[in-house]
């Protein structure tokens, strides 16, 4: 049944703006409203269901609350992509995340360059600040569209005498493949600490949002089997279309 076929229930505990918010949720679930469509307007929720102009907004501020779409004065309400889950309690690559979900990963603007290990980089893979490490900068896409940016730092004396990879090689597949198949090294461990942050005007640009727009910064120290600190990455994701999602046990 189309989402405004059926009337909405007056007298039950459900409050009504809250209907509408779930009749139009499931609609952008099932594909009756796609990424860029815009979703009905007040007006036509007011007519459609017999509501107040403040029901009808209280709906629509509640999706964009959630992320499920862009309010824009003069343009409507505009359906956002679905965002992005990422689970707290497994270290996987941004590949293997974006591949678990369903979405196509990709990579561009990659820049692979020996560096001096900075402060906070070296106590990250616990080696003297100065140290010898391999910087990747990328920008990390999710079916084509920016998501992220990233800065991994890789501790150089595990890696051997292994050749480095080129920033081509990378865009074209997972930094954590490269470790596992060209130097037997598999990261299974580490930690993470996230912080809330605004862009700035050259990230902003790189990832087509507003300066200022809220981001999600994840630091990750990821080691290898035997507990050795390998990488140290600084991911910087766009607070509209990534969340990070902690599965809880009660004890």
């Amino acid at each position: 049944m189309p989402w405004g076929d059926e009337g909405l229930n007056h007298d039950g505990p459900v409050a009504l703006w809250f209907q509408i918010a779930d009749r139009l949720r499931e609609a952008i679930d099932k594909g009756e409203f796609l990424p860029g469509d815009l979703l009905p307007s007040e007006s036509s929720l007011n007519q459609r269901f017999g509501v107040s102009r403040t029901t009808s907004r209280a709906a629509l501020n509640f999706l964009e609350q959630e992320g499920r779409i862009r309010r824009r004065s003069g343009r409507g309400s505009i359906v956002l992509p679905a965002l992005v889950d990422q689970p707290l309690d497994s270290i996987n690559s941004f590949a293997e995340d974006m591949q678990a979900r369903g979405h196509r990963p990709g990579y561009r603007s990659s820049r692979v360059s020996k560096i001096r290990l900075r402060q906070e980089e070296a106590a990250a893979l616990r080696v003297p600040v100065g140290s010898r490490g391999l910087a990747v900068e990328r920008l990390l896409l999710a079916d084509d569209e920016p998501i992220a940016s990233s800065r991994s730092v890789l501790n150089l004396g595990p890696l051997g005498g292994h050749r480095l990879p080129t920033a081509r090689e990378l865009d074209r597949g997972s930094l954590y493949a490269w470790l596992d198949s060209a130097c037997g090294i598999r990261l299974v461990g580490g930690e993470e600490f996230i912080e809330a942050s605004v862009a700035d005007e050259p990230l902003a640009i790189s990832l087509g949002i507003a300066i200022g727009a809220p981001l999600l910064i994840v630091r990750r120290a990821a080691r290898d089997r035997a507990g050795t600190p390998i990488e140290y990455v600084v991911t910087r994701y766009r607070a509209d279309r990534y969340r990070l999602k902690i599965s809880l046990l009660r004890r």
